[in-house]
């Protein structure tokens, strides 16, 4: 299990960017922890998340 935004959620094996898509985040809008680290949007493709994992995904508001 992976702890995605204090969520528990089976996505191990699975890189970032499947997750992302498979969620439907708005990647331009994100900014992606993994283990208290910040993920580059270019290394996406190439994180794979694995048991224990945890991640935070932030998301950016606009307004005004």
């Amino acid at each position: 299990m992976v702890k995605i935004n204090g969520e528990s959620l089976d996505v191990a094996g699975k890189t970032l960017a499947d997750y992302l898509a498979q969620a439907d985040y708005d990647l331009q809008r994100i900014a992606v922890e993994r283990n208290g680290e910040i993920v580059p949007k270019a290394q996406y493709g190439e994180t794979v998340l694995a048991e224990g994992d945890s991640v935070e995904v932030v998301s950016f508001m606009g307004g005004g």
